[in-house]
């Protein structure tokens, strides 16, 4: 059987290619030196590639190897994209078979080093770039994507790309990193999914005198104008991908929040260092609790770091206080902030919105370290981006005022982790119980193995993007990412704690995503978010749409 008699294999949304070529240098389609001898008469492939058919199983040695043998982590990140860029389903394989290993290359830390360095080693363009240049057409830059079937859009304008700051265009690492993640955790397929770069230029003066810099060379673009784009953007969107689930993914602060405030009740998007991070940061907070003891409200929670991530995390927080009978301000008040100007207090002046609801009164505190002093939090929280700011005299006062101090260094990449796992393990001699946003290897002290949990996203946002585009819901809640945390934290077996872990392995992260994406999908149909019908058996439902990265065959 030949292609042009062929029905569309299973798992895409594109048009077969047309010629023997053309199946080479389509990533959806191309199976490399896996093309049976049928497959290379039938398709013109015959002579296209050596005579020895590899399984598939072949290829990943032969990836592995070389991935391996690289002499860095960047090298590796650049071995992978390339992989992506020349065969989808070998490198979701090979990815998915690995994640342990691979989830630190494609996704954070190296990506951090890769953003930095992206206009350097880029190879092939993926994804969309919507820029300045665009305006007034971008519905019809969105329409050169060549399906319609797009279930994902994560979206960056790359001003706080992690803890890196204003990478501008070069920030698309991101997006295409956040959507390797939405398959290779939770099954959407790679067709499904699609990253934007919204370009309106970079004030990282470095990328602007940098010849290899891939985007606008000029400041970036504030005010209604800015506002202005953005809404082109979104309405285009909806248009050209209807239903679209938008992921909006590190905007600067000033525009997070004002976004998602303004497009959450209208349109199905969330934002995931908002949103993501808080859910994530409540499940390790409810995993703590299994190990410390006690209820939420018998904790204080002292937050380093009062932006996107630090105000998801809180309002998850008081989200359960609430639940354990708490009223709105009695919740607030078990949490405090510490930013750049120190403590959080009613009394300072000029505060923005979104700092208002967490400034209590008490005497202003200069620095973090008065702040524990003052506080004693049996819970610190660093989403901060100021690397070791958790010093030894700060994690040995936690150590000091608890028994069990929760310690959590979730700034991003490693390079600004608030403190490392060995030092938190060391300083409170073992007792902490530890997560971080980057991953650290286990810790052996007085006999005792540490493992330290990270508190990924990719536990989260995937299993919650699987379950809304399985139900069609019509918009995220607040309350799917709560109720996601929880799922994540009741997955959590006795023997990881054991272990120190707060998060179960990423080994199992299907089984995860699973569970929270039904989880998300029962919500919306018990809220009536979706138009459809809740399927007799949701759970073998949305099993049955999760993508597994097996070829096709086409002869």
């Amino acid at each position: 059987m030949t292609a042009a008699n062929k029905s569309k294999p299973k798992y895409t949304n594109r048009a077969l290619p047309s010629k023997g070529v053309d199946w080479l240098n389509n990533p959806v389609f191309n199976k490399g030196t896996a093309f049976t001898d049928a497959e290379r008469d039938a398709l013109g492939l015959r002579g296209l590639l050596p005579p020895h058919v590899q399984s598939m199983d072949e290829q990943v040695r032969r990836v592995m190897a070389n991935f391996r043998a690289k002499s860095s982590d960047l090298e590796r990140y650049i071995q992978l994209v390339a992989l992506q860029d020349r065969n989808e389903t070998l490198f979701y394989r090979v990815v998915m078979d690995h994640l342990e290993e691979m989830m630190p290359i494609i996704y954070t830390p190296t990506v951090g080093k890769a953003c930095q360095e992206f206009g350097h080693i880029f190879r092939r363009s993926r994804g969309m770039y919507v820029s300045l240049n665009d305006r007034g057409n971008v519905q019809k830059v969105l329409e050169n994507w060549p399906t319609r079937d797009v279930k994902v859009i994560v979206v960056t304008d790359g001003e706080r790309i992690l803890g890196l700051g204003d990478l501008g265009a070069s920030g698309m690492g991101i997006p295409i990193g956040k959507l390797s993640l939405y398959t290779a955790c939770a099954g959407i397929h790679p067709t499904q999914c699609l990253p934007i770069t919204i370009d309106v230029g970079t004030n990282n003066e470095n990328f602007l005198k940098d010849p290899l810099y891939t985007g606008l060379r000029q400041k970036r673009l504030t005010g209604a104008d800015y506002d202005a784009m953005i809404e082109e953007f979104i309405v285009a969107a909806r248009k050209t991908f209807p239903g679209v689930l938008i992921q909006f993914e590190d905007f600067g602060n000033s525009n997070a929040f004002r976004l998602l405030e303004r497009y959450r009740h209208e349109v199905c998007t969330f934002n995931d260092d908002i949103q993501g991070t808080g859910s994530v940061a409540l499940a390790g907070v409810l995993s703590a609790l299994r190990i410390t003891g006690g209820k939420m409200s018998d904790h204080r929670v002292l937050m380093l770091g009062a932006g996107e991530a630090g105000m998801g995390i809180a309002d998850n927080i008081v989200a359960v206080l609430r639940e354990e009978g708490l009223t709105l301000a009695e919740a607030r008040k078990r949490i405090w902030f510490v930013d750049s100007k120190g403590l959080i207090v009613k009394s300072r002046e000029g505060l923005v919105a979104h700092k208002l609801h967490y400034a209590h009164e008490h005497a202003p505190c200069s620095d973090l370290l008065s702040a524990v002093k003052s506080i004693k939090p049996t819970m610190l929280v660093g989403v901060s981006g100021q690397a070791r700011a958790f010093t030894e005299e700060i994690v040995k006062l936690m150590g000091a005022n608890n028994p069990r101090p929760v310690i959590f260094a979730l700034s991003n990449p490693t390079s600004k982790a608030e403190c490392t796992a060995e030092e938190a393990y060391k300083w409170t001699d073992g007792r902490a119980v530890f997560a971080s946003g980057s991953p650290f290897a286990p810790v052996t002290l007085n006999g005792k193995t540490h493992v330290p949990g990270q508190g990924n996203n990719a536990y989260i946002f995937p299993g919650v993007g699987l379950g809304v585009v399985a139900s069609g819901a019509k918009r995220v809640t607040d309350s799917m990412f709560v109720t996601a945390a929880k799922s994540l934290a009741t997955l959590l077996r006795e023997e990881e704690l054991a272990e120190g872990r707060i998060y179960p392995s990423l080994k199992r992260i299907h089984e995860v995503s699973l569970k929270i994406a039904v989880a998300v999908a029962e919500e919306a149909y018990a809220t009536k978010l979706t138009d459809q019908t809740r399927p007799a058996d949701l759970t073998a439902f949305i099993k049955s749409q999760m993508f597994q990265p097996e070829y096709n065959h086409y002869a």
